[in-house]
Formats: structure tokens, sequence, C-alpha cells
């Protein structure tokens, strides 16, 4: 009887027992196991010291205090400064500006950045100290023109960016672990002080260059009409040459007909009165004209002429 009440009492508390495995398992999962999200990385210490980095996943440790683990995210970031974002600073020639700006950074020496920063507040205050001063670094070994000008390829923002980009990484990525990934001004404008005067500037100096415009295009239309009066002459020269030989060419063809005419100077006069009448009758015409006088003595010629003769 006591060996079934034993089994009746086992069965009776082994869903408690089973459960309570369970917990135990979960418990010890919880305490000797770690989960690492896709966007995060880990470092893991041993007594505070060796760190190591881990990377996303499930990974198994000692409990606190054997071993601590420190997550950080691993997505670039952007980070545009807390103190001096905007304030004045002065160019090379002395000119004040006031220039913002902001990084792009991400984590690339894991446990070099763990050992150097707790939390990324500590590494962002050290960022931003160093893109102020660096700023002022790099602007003032520019000049204003570098910044604000007319001729667009005389702006050198492009080239001011990669050189802060540069500097900045030079003492980042090898003290700290961080990579720069980009570097870029973001607010740019002018004192108000000095605002006027650079307008004034940049009007005097579009205008020296509009004067010169105007300069080189008036060189220039007077090169076009010089050179089309010279083309011009050539052609009236050349057509002159030609019609003087067109000319001669006339000449000599009516001296065959001169020569035919002192054989019969009568027919010459009558072909010059007939010329004659065809210019002054070219339209419809109602003259009285004497037919004694030249060239309409021809008409009384031609009547004579049907006259009928008497028998």
């Amino acid at each position: 009887m006591s060996e079934e009440k034993e089994k009746i009492s086992l069965s009776k508390h082994l869903p408690t027992v089973v459960l309570g495995g369970i917990i135990v398992a979960i418990f010890l999962t919880l305490i000797f196991s770690f989960q690492i999200n896709s966007d995060k990385f880990g470092i893991i210490t041993t007594f505070g010291k060796n760190p190591t980095a881990v990377e996303p996943g499930l990974h198994f440790r000692w409990p606190y205090p054997i071993q601590k683990i420190t997550k950080y995210d691993s997505r670039p970031r952007s980070f545009n400064g807390i103190a001096g974002r905007l304030e004045e600073t002065l160019t090379k020639d002395e000119q004040s500006i006031i220039v913002g700006i902001f990084v792009r950074f991400v984590i690339e020496d894991k446990v070099k950045f763990f050992q150097n920063f707790k939390t990324m507040a500590q590494a962002e205050e050290l960022l931003n100290s160093l893109m102020r001063a660096k700023k002022n670094e790099v602007i003032s070994s520019h000049n204003f023109n570098e910044f604000i000008n007319i001729q667009v390829s005389e702006i050198q923002i492009p080239q001011i960016e990669n050189e802060l980009l540069t500097t900045l990484n030079s003492i980042v990525k090898k003290q700290y672990g961080i990579n720069i990934l980009a570097s870029k001004i973001i607010n740019f404008s002018l004192p108000e002080k000095i605002t006027a005067q650079v307008a004034d500037r940049m009007i005097a100096e579009r205008n020296v260059v509009a004067e010169n415009t105007i300069s080189q295009g008036k060189s220039e239309a007077q090169g076009i009409k010089d050179e089309a009066d010279k083309q011009k002459n050539l052609k009236v020269a050349d057509a002159m040459a030609n019609a003087k030989i067109i000319r001669a060419e006339g000449d000599a063809i009516a001296a065959d007909y001169y020569s035919a005419f002192k054989e019969n100077p009568e027919l010459a006069i009558f072909l010059k009165k007939l010329d004659a009448m065809k210019i002054i009758m070219r339209s419809k015409t109602t003259l009285i004209l004497d037919t004694n006088s030249a060239p309409f003595d021809i008409l009384k010629m031609g009547s004579e002429t049907l006259k009928p003769q008497n028998k």
C-alpha cells in the first residue's frame, strides 16, 4: 500500500517537478547566455579585463561579476556637435564667417573604442571638441573667397570638407577606433556686420565681370564686322574685275558690229532710231509728234515707202 501511495504522490507532483525543471533551465540559460541584436555589437570582459568583441547572435558566458557584457550600436551615426556649432571663425585673410559642420562615423575598432569610452555620449563629447578645434584650424588656412565667390571655379568647399575629414580621421581612427565616413558643411552664413560689405563687394566684382564681358563682346563684334567688310570688299573687287572682263568681251564683240556699221552708216542710224523708239514707246502712249524730227522721221520714211507709185 505504501508503494502505491508513493507512486500516486509522485504522479501527482510530476507536473510541478517538470515545470520547476523548465524554470531552472530557463534561469540557467539567462544567467549563462546573452543575445546581441543585428544592429549592435558587444564587448565581454572577465573580471573587468581582457575585452573581447562579440558579434550579433546568441553567446554563452559566465554570470556577473565574473564576466560583464557592454553593448554598443554598430550602425553609422550622424553627429553635428553640441557646443560651438554656429560660431564665428576667422579665415586666413581675417574675415569672419559662421560655419556649422556634421560628421558621419562608425565604430571600426570595437575593442579600442571600449577602452576609451564607456558610453556613446562620451565619444560624441570628444568628437564635439575635436570638430570645433579642427574646423577652426582648417578654415583659418583658407581665404574668404574660397567660400564665397562669383566665380564658381574658385569655390573650394568640397576640398575644405575633404581636408577636415582627413584631419579628424588622423586623430580618431588610430587613437579611438572611430572611422569618420563623411564630414560636411551644413550651415554657412556671414555675421550681420559684414553682410552688407560682402554684398557690395560681390556687386562690384559682378560689375567688373559684366564690363569685361561687354568689352569682349564689342571687340568680337568689331572683329566680325571688320571680317565682313573685308569679305565684302573682296567680293566687290572680284565683281568689278569680272565686270571689266565682261565689258571688254562685249566691246570686242561690239567692235565687229561697228565695222559692219561703217560699211552701211544709214543702217546704223536706222537701228539707233528704232532703239530710241522702243525706249520711248514701252507702254501704251499717245503722242503727237513732228515726223520731221529724229527719231520719228522714220515713221515718215516708212509711210513714203508705202505710197502707191504713179504710172
